[in-house]
């Protein structure tokens, strides 16, 4: 029985990795002020970036193409930086258009990738009789590395004072586009890495809408966990074994698939709700999705 219960809790985490992942570069966009529903796209083109490099040569260097995953999601969130901050678009729409741009490329690009070998995987770590991907060590680690960060650190204190109060943090003399657009990035690359698990680690192979909507559980993840570091890593769990339930579960009951499938995502808008009722949502940063302008109020 314990057995049973560890093994559904380390099948959990491999799961509910690239939600943490992803969760924790949303928290970041969003605590500087910036929402980000580009996080499906980031993680999209993250996988492809990571897998296209992996496979080039068996003598590939894994963690490079770990690299290139964060960079392609941060070059890609860029354009949401731009767009947002710079051009003052409304950040819900160039948001939105930035899961289709992130999606459709790398499903264009991807093509040539499909059905292709990886030579090499990233290597799991032993762990009492388990394995456990190093991914996941590292989200764990950058969960508790980030909730310091943002709570004693003067640097996270300045990002989280420019997504409570801009005006007030530029008059201290702070950059305020500046802070936005690299919490923009790192978000990105955080996503992108994301995205790399999945395709060097959990999956070890590339496929059109790999990503199966995890990107938009990630975003909506951010509201459940209050905007926390800490509490992410147990949402993720959470929505990690109902994935797990899911898997388990399909094909041993008379239940359509279908209605597995959609589990998740009709959870998150229970939870969702059930925040919104809690007043969870008043927990978000007060300047949240407002372009700023320097002398307006």
């Amino acid at each position: 029985m314990d057995n049973v219960v560890i093994e559904a809790l380390v099948r959990a985490l491999a799961v509910g990795t690239p939600l943490l992942l992803a969760c924790l570069g949303a928290i970041l966009n969003e605590r500087a002020g910036v929402v980000n529903l580009g996080v499906e796209g980031l993680m999209a083109v993250g996988a492809l970036a990571a897998f296209a490099v992996a496979a080039s040569s068996p003598d590939a260097n894994l963690w490079l193409a770990v690299g290139a995953s964060m960079l392609a999601g941060a070059a890609l969130a860029l354009l949401h930086a731009v767009a947002t901050i710079t051009l003052r678009a409304n950040q819900f729409v160039s948001g939105l258009a930035l899961a289709l741009i992130g999606t459709g490329t790398a499903g264009l690009l991807g093509k040539r990738f499909e059905g292709l070998p990886l030579f090499n995987k990233v290597a799991d770590l032993s762990l009492g009789g388990f394995t456990i991907s190093p991914f996941t060590v590292a989200a764990l680690l950058l969960a508790g590395a980030m909730a310091f960060w943002l709570g004693a650190t003067r640097s996270g204190l300045t990002l989280r004072s420019v997504g409570e109060n801009p005006a007030a943090a530029d008059v201290l003399g702070v950059n305020v586009g500046l802070i936005r657009v690299l919490a923009v990035m790192g978000g990105g690359a955080l996503a992108g890495l994301a995205g790399a698990f999945l395709s060097l680690s959990y999956r070890s192979s590339w496929a059109d809408n790999m990503t199966g909507g995890l990107g938009w559980i990630a975003v909506a993840l951010v509201i459940f966990v209050g905007w926390r570091p800490l509490r992410a890593i147990a949402g993720a769990l959470f929505f990690g074994f109902l994935y797990y339930l899911q898997f388990r579960l399909q094909g041993n009951s008379p239940i359509p698939t279908e209605v597995f499938s959609a589990m998740p995502f009709v959870l998150v808008l229970v939870v969702l709700a059930l925040a919104g009722m809690r007043g969870q949502a008043g927990n978000a940063p007060a300047a949240l999705g407002r372009a700023y302008v320097r002398g307006e109020r």
